[in-house]
Order: C-alpha cells, then sequence, then structure tokens
C-alpha cells in the first residue's frame, strides 16, 4: 500500500495526491465514481483504492476506508517487527563482541573512558551504571526518551531515579515515555506522571522493546546481559539515530495514558484478552504471554479462562480454533514478536526510572 503508484504520482495510500484524495473521498461519499473520473489520477487503480464495480464496468467502487487503514497498520507493524530483529541482532553482537573483549583486554574495558569519543563503552557493574545515567543526566538539556517494559510499576523503581527526574523537569528538559498497558493500572506511575506535569508525556502499548533511555539523542543506555549487572553506553550517531526511529515509530501506535483504551470491537473481549488471545495464536505459553505483557501468571491463566467461557471453548485447541474464527489472530491486534534477545531488565536495575 505504501509503494510508489506512477511516475506522475509517487506517493502510497497513506500520502494521497490532492487529486487522488478529492476523487476517493467523492467515491466513499457516493458509493461510486465514473471510471472516467479516476483517468487524471491512475494512483487510486494502482494503489488498489477503487476498483471495477463488477455490475457496471464504466464504474469504480471504492475500498471501505476501514481496509485502508489495516493495510497500512498492517506495513507499520511489519516496519517495526524488523526494527524489533534488528536491534535484536545488534545487541547479540555487541555481547558477542563485549565478551570476546573482557577476555582479551578486561582491565582496559573496564577503565575505559569517554573523552577520546568513545562510541560504545561496556558498563560493568551497578555503581558504574548509575554514575555513567547521572553524568548523561547532568549534561542533557533538551530532551529524553525512554521504554519502560514490566507491568505496573512499583515506587522503589520510580523512586530510584526520580532524582534525575526532577533535575531534568527544573532545566526545561521534556520527558516521553512509553510503557506497556498493564503499567496503566498503577497508581505509582499515575503518583509520578502527576509530580512531574508537562515536562513528561507518557503512552502505552500491549508490548514494548526492552528497557531503552535515550538523552539528546546522543546517548543511549540498553542493557547488556541477562542479570542485569552491565549495560552499554552507546554514543554512534547511527546506532542513535536507529534506537530514535525504532522509538518514534512505537511511539506513534501508542495510546496516551490519559486516553481510554480502544474498544476490542467484540462482546465480553477485553483490551488485554485480545492481546492474550493474539499471543496464544502465535503458539506462546502462559509463561511467556504473562512476561511480555507484564503481568503475572496467574492473572494471565485467569484471563485465558475467560477467554474460553466467552468464546465457548471447552480445550485449549477449541479455543485456538474459536480464536481464528472470531479474528482475534489478526496481525492488527498485536505488535510483532520482540527479539528473544532482549530479555527484560531487572526492576531494581539503575536502568530503571
Amino acid at each position: 500500500m505504501a509503494g510508489h503508484a506512477t511516475d506522475e504520482h509517487p506517493h502510497g495510500a497513506d500520502r494521497l495526491c490532492d487529486a487522488g484524495d478529492r476523487v476517493y473521498s467523492r467515491a466513499v461519499r457516493r458509493g461510486r465514481v465514473p471510471r472516467t473520473d479516476a483517468e487524471p489520477v491512475p494512483c487510486l487503480l494502482e494503489l488498489a483504492l477503487l476498483h471495477p464495480d463488477p455490475d457496471d464496468m464504466a464504474w469504480l467502487v471504492p475500498t471501505a476506508p476501514q481496509e485502508v487503514m489495516t493495510r497500512l497498520l498492517r506495513g507499520v507493524y511489519d516496519e517495526v517487527g524488523e526494527s524489533h530483529r534488528r536491534v535484536g541482532s545488534a545487541v547479540a553482537a555487541f555481547e558477542r563482541y563485549a565478551g570476546l573483549g573482557r577476555r582479551v583486554q578486561a582491565s582496559a574495558m573496564a577503565s575505559a573512558s569517554l573523552e577520546g569519543g568513545a562510541a560504545i563503552r561496556v558498563l560493568d557493574g551497578l555503581s558504574r551504571i548509575q554514575a555513567a545515567m547521572d553524568d548523561a543526566t547532568e549534561a542533557c538539556t533538551g530532551e529524553v526518551l525512554t521504554v519502560q517494559p514490566g507491568g505496573i510499576r512499583r515506587e522503589p523503581e520510580l523512586t530510584e531515579g526520580l532524582h534525575r527526574a526532577l533535575a531534568l523537569r527544573s532545566r526545561g528538559v521534556r520527558m516521553r515515555d512509553l510503557y506497556t498497558h498493564v503499567a496503566r493500572h498503577g497508581q505509582g506511575l499515575l503518583n509520578y506522571l502527576e509530580l512531574m506535569g508537562d515536562a513528561v508525556e507518557a503512552r502505552t502499548l500491549d508490548e514494548v522493546v526492552d528497557r531503552l533511555i535515550l538523552f539528546d539523542r546522543t546517548v543511549a543506555f540498553i542493557p547488556a546481559n541477562a542479570d542485569h549487572t552491565m549495560a552499554l553506553e552507546l554514543r554512534h550517531p547511527a546506532l542513535i539515530d536507529y534506537f530514535v526511529t525504532v522509538f518514534d515509530r512505537l511511539w506513534r501506535l501508542a495510546i496516551p495514558v490519559a486516553a481510554p483504551l480502544p474498544d476490542t470491537g467484540i462482546e465480553g473481549i477485553s483490551h488485554r484478552e485480545q492481546s492474550i488471545a493474539a499471543l496464544l495464536a502465535d503458539g506462546h505459553q502462559d509463561a511467556v504471554i504473562a512476561e511480555r505483557l507484564g503481568i503475572s501468571v496467574r492473572t494471565c491463566r485467569a484471563h485465558i479462562a475467560r477467554l474460553s467461557e466467552t468464546l465457548g471453548a471447552a480445550s485449549r485447541t477449541q479455543l485456538g480454533v474459536r480464536i481464528a474464527q472470531v479474528g482475534l489472530d489478526g496481525a492488527a491486534a498485536r505488535l510483532p514478536d520482540v527479539p528473544a534477545q532482549l530479555t527484560p531488565v531487572d526492576r531494581e536495575s539503575p536502568t530503571a526510572r
């Protein structure tokens, strides 16, 4: 849907030319338009926004706007999914090279300084991570972007880095934070957002990538190992640009915390159960689903039981069939897979807010 239509109309359905927009809008309002109306805008046929009326080939009928939106959204999901996979590959490579470096020159890596403009620095130990984060906070003057995975944010997690957030706010720095939908249900997050006021804008998604913190689009911090005692400090412009692109795409898909979650359109199925159904359709086990959505396994199983009851499924196999029948396994019902290499950071890690 986003490909080029013709040389004269090099655009996709997400950015129609003025003439194409007028003809398509007229077709939607009236139900069809004469074929001659579309001759100046061949992009509409090329993009499958108009197609011949089977009852009268001299007329063209429009593709429903809802179907066009679904196609566009699926394309965005595909792009974000590819971004996730590339981030996962990059992190895996960083871990591999960091391991080689530690075996060959462990002491030099531990004492590496950014004075020489190091593009990638391995921070080994919680105190070194904390110090680097404080330095980046002190140097930040414009914007902080963060991705915070997991579920409900506990008070200790939010207060651990509160001094950094307050210091940023005092200097007029703007912050944008991405959380999972589950985090909406925690009073700690609501209290934090109320305290920070206009300095912080928060949005939520069903799933997010692993923890990411970006200062002024010049330095980023990501976890570097599974036990959460190491982090990578990144200053390479290409990597920073890539992480900013990933963040911005997720941000466009996310829903402001102040706004309600959209209705699923299926009676008796909540937004969270829709997400669980999509992951069940992908073959994930209960523990994996719970981890990805930031809920407990017990809560996850309770939602699965409600899904089975609502859809009239007597077994797990039958539940999978019913999920497919009602369309809860569709691409628009879920985010792309988060790479296996991106394991969640411990909630008590210094890279948590």
